[in-house]
Parts: C-alpha cells; sequence; structure tokens
C-alpha cells in the first residue's frame, strides 16, 4: 500500500482565512519505555520547502537527518519536552499535549495558526488550531515536525545510551524491544525509566 503524500492544502486554507503564518505541529515518544517525549512546531517558508518532506516513520535514518538540517536552515522551528517526571506525574497522553503546547509558544513568533497531529487539541494554545488525524502524511507543516521531533529526540536517546550504556538506546530509541526489555532485567531500571509505564512498574513491584 502506498503512503500518502503530503501536501500544502490544509496550509493554503489557513493562507486564505487570513492566518498567514501556520505552524505544523507533532510529537515523538508516547511508545517508548524511557526518555522525553518530545514535540516540534514548524512554520515552513513556501517559497523554501525542501523536497522529499514525509512521515517520519515513512523515511530512513539518513534521509531523516538531511532533511532536518534543511528545515533547520529554510524554516522556523520550534521543539521541546516534557520529561520524565512530568510523564509520571501527568500521564503520557497529557505530557504530549504539553511537550506541544510549549513547542507552540517556543516559536520566535507567535503563529496565526496551528496544525496539530491527532484528534485532541492541547489545551491553553497561543494560537486558534486545527486538529489533523494522520496529519503527519497529510500536511507538509506536520510531516516538518515529525521529522524534526524524531531526530531530535533520537539523539537524544543517542546521548542517554552514553550515559546508560547496555541498553541500546541509540539503536532502539527506549522503545520495548526484547534487548531493552532483558537489559532492564539485567541491569535494572534508570533514573530516565518510565516508572509509570506498565512493564517499569511491575519491575520495580516485584523488586520491593
Amino acid at each position: 500500500m502506498r503512503s500518502t503524500v503530503p501536501d500544502f492544502g490544509l496550509e493554503a486554507a489557513q493562507h486564505t482565512a487570513g492566518r498567514l503564518r501556520v505552524a505544523g505541529v507533532d510529537e515523538v515518544g508516547r511508545g517508548p519505555l524511557c526518555g522525553p517525549v518530545t514535540a516540534a512546531a514548524v512554520v515552513l517558508d513556501p517559497a523554501r520547502i525542501p523536497a522529499g518532506l514525509r512521515d517520519s516513520k515513512a523515511l530512513g535514518a539518513a534521509q531523516r537527518v538531511a532533511l532536518h538540517d534543511a528545515l533547520m536552515a529554510s524554516a522556523e522551528v520550534s521543539v521541546a519536552h516534557a520529561s520524565v517526571a512530568e510523564i509520571d506525574a501527568l500521564n503520557i497522553l497529557q505530557a504530549s499535549l504539553l511537550a506541544m503546547c510549549r513547542a507552540l509558544e517556543g516559536l520566535r513568533t507567535p503563529p496565526d495558526a496551528a496544525l496539530i497531529d491527532g484528534n485532541r487539541l492541547p489545551p491553553n494554545l497561543p494560537c486558534p488550531a486545527q486538529a489533523v488525524v494522520k496529519g503527519d502524511a497529510r500536511s507538509l507543516s506536520i510531516a516538518a515536525a515529525s521529522i524534526v521531533a524524531k531526530v531530535t529526540r533520537d539523539r537524544i536517546m543517542a546521548e542517554l545510551d552514553r550515559d546508560y550504556p547496555g541498553y541500546d538506546w541509540a539503536t532502539n530509541a527506549g522503545y520495548p524491544t526484547k534487548r531493552h526489555i532483558n537489559a532492564i532485567a539485567e541491569l535494572g531500571v534508570t533514573p530516565v525509566h518510565r516508572r509509570s509505564f506498565k512493564p517499569i512498574r511491575n519491575i520495580l513491584c516485584k523488586e520491593d
């Protein structure tokens, strides 16, 4: 099945309505057992949209990095996070919404509108917003945000892999692969594991 190619149609509709600075917003990192959840907000320059923008999941690692660098050079970009402590305190959904709101608030100039991936809007947004289901496959701005968020979080997990070797985070980005689960059993739970997540909670309960 061919993946849908995103376009600039949703952004153009906002432009027609007089909202010219349109930010695409996406997050990555809901499923991992450790590390932050990361969100990005991207305002594309219609005259300088990098070729090949897709949902980050449809791209190889080298393609994502190249597009990330092109976006950093051509678009206005803001990246934000919700920490492991916030994930455990709020739950992963609310932490994801918080990270997306922070990403929007971090833009140099407030956007006129936001296109946000998913079916829910974060509360207290700084501008009008539209939730877009499967937005990273429909909107170029959301696809751009998905790429920036993915590359940024992957780099964070690679750094954490150096701090806590043995869990293979540079490869699995904290997702519950067999090697990661085995490493937790052998090496224990780290300070950057999400204690509210069931696999980690179960291990800690057994230790208690």
